[in-house]
């Protein structure tokens, strides 16, 4: 498999660290809000990246973070390090405590997730309890002249690590020309960032330390969950591309200099979803939920297709047009499915057949030619499109071999357990449409026919069902 690296710029061929194993780090949700559907495409092309490692039949160990403190508003301004904390702002907005507001949208993420049919990380590590953690890496880093402490403030001198910038290309000498910054009165170096944060005396989320009773900086949670968890060096690190800098940028370099090891080897982000040629953001009022897309009659597996009609590194532009394609597409293959089903117990005892068989084993290495391209999902679904349509050609012209019926239906669990769609009917066929099957049995008997239910009829042919959409 090769992979976009973002820290190379180019495809590389996945190495593991482990022999058969693959380690994953994804930048999971700050918990103070409801997930919006652009924070939706990232976690699923990570479980993409995940499904496919799966399948090429990698031991996989994934965790995702939820950071419950020391993400700030002002995230793009003077390293992360400016503005209200989100989840204490939240909070007071809500009249609820902290924790209160961390639990409730931690809740409200992980059944998000549940119906866009994500799997789980092994651990959701909570950055909350892990503050002892942070605080002996921040310790180590003062030791060792890579940061230091002023007023109770404990910073990261950028100046100490020759290779940052290397991830974004924003090196000191492309700060300084042009950027955003805020002064700090306690900083050496504006670019410097904040690993612990001195609290006022009405901030709410704060803990002893050596320097002063406050709370850590956003960047530092992640670089002490992924080494508490997968080691100092790991496979993959997932996010959105609006995490490449400061944040990303900023884990590589307090990694680094404190276990004095590479921390990734593949960098891999997303692209942005766009809402009318414009980035999602709060502030532009353009964000759907999951609820907003199920308000509109479409299913979370609707989203999910779309999703994986685009790269991940292709921005996609949302619009309830093209949501309404996706839902098209995922009609077919549910359609596709269900008639593999509906027809493979039928003919299983089947002996052989003068007809047509399909050259399936080609479809299945095409699919992995184009997931092995950087997980080009786009071209493996279009690859079973074009699966479908071979089998509707040769079912139409009554030349398909019903041995094919339990092949294909084999192969496309196997694919599906990449693209990780869940299809109507797929584990369980509806009870209308096993009476249909009956009615339709007992109708070549007495000459009659069954009225269809009121999404889809049936049509034998001499090789089995075929479904058909209502006019």
């Amino acid at each position: 498999m090769k992979i976009y690296n973002t820290l190379t710029k180019q495809k590389e061929l996945f190495e593991p660290t482990n022999p058969g194993k693959a380690s994953m780090y994804t930048c999971g949700p700050t918990v103070y809000g409801f997930v919006h559907v652009g924070n939706i495409r990232s976690y699923l092309f990570a479980d993409t990246l995940r499904r496919y490692l799966a399948y090429q039949g990698y031991e996989v160990k994934m965790i995702k973070n939820v950071t419950d403190v020391g993400h700030l508003t002002e995230d793009d301004l003077a390293q992360g390090d400016s503005g209200e904390d989100k989840v204490a702002k939240a909070a007071k907005k809500e009249k609820k405590t902290p924790e209160e507001i961390a639990r409730f949208y931690e809740a409200d993420f992980k059944e998000v997730e549940k119906e866009m049919n994500i799997l789980p990380a092994h651990y959701f590590p909570r950055a909350t309890a892990h503050v002892g953690q942070m605080i002996k890496i921040i310790e180590k880093l003062l030791e060792k002249g890579h940061a230091y402490e002023v007023n109770g403030n404990v910073f990261f001198d950028v100046t100490s690590f020759a290779d940052y910038g290397k991830l974004s290309g924003n090196t000191l000498e492309n700060l300084k020309v042009g950027a955003r910054v805020e002064e700090h009165p306690d900083k050496k170096n504006p670019w410097d960032f904040a690993l612990w944060i001195n609290a006022p005396k009405e901030h709410v989320l704060k803990w002893e330390s050596p320097w002063s009773l406050g709370y850590p900086g956003w960047h530092i949670e992640c670089s002490a969950m992924s080494t508490e968890y997968l080691g100092n060096t790991i496979d993959f690190h997932t996010g959105g591309e609006d995490n490449i800098f400061p944040h990303h940028e900023a884990e590589i370099a307090q990694t680094e200099c404190y276990t004095g090891q590479k921390f990734v080897k593949y960098w891999l982000h997303a692209r942005h979803l766009l809402m009318g040629g414009e980035k999602m953001s709060k502030s532009k009022g353009n964000l759907f939920t999951l609820p907003d897309i199920k308000e509109k009659g479409f299913s979370p597996m609707d989203l999910r297709t779309l999703f994986l009609s685009s790269h991940y590194r292709s921005q996609l532009d949302f619009s309830w047009e093209s949501l309404e394609q996706a839902h098209k597409n995922l009609q077919k293959i549910n359609d596709f499915v269900l008639e593999l089903e509906l027809n493979g117990k039928k003919f299983e005892q089947a002996l052989g057949s003068l007809a047509q068989s399909m050259d399936i084993s080609g479809y299945e290495k095409r699919f992995g030619e184009a997931m092995d391209d950087d997980l080009n999902t786009p071209l493996a679904l279009s690859i079973v499109y074009e699966m479908i349509g071979e089998y509707n050609r040769l079912h139409a012209d009554g030349n398909f071999s019903p041995e094919d019926y339990g092949k294909l239906l084999s192969h496309w669990k196997k694919m599906n357990s990449v693209f990780g769609l869940v299809l109507q009917g797929q584990a369980e066929i509806p009870e209308e449409i096993r009476k249909l099957i009956a009615d339709r049995e007992q109708a070549r008997k007495e000459k009659d026919f069954a009225k269809s239910d009121d999404l889809r009829s049936l049509e034998d042919t001499k090789e089995g069902y075929k479904i058909k959409q209502k006019d």
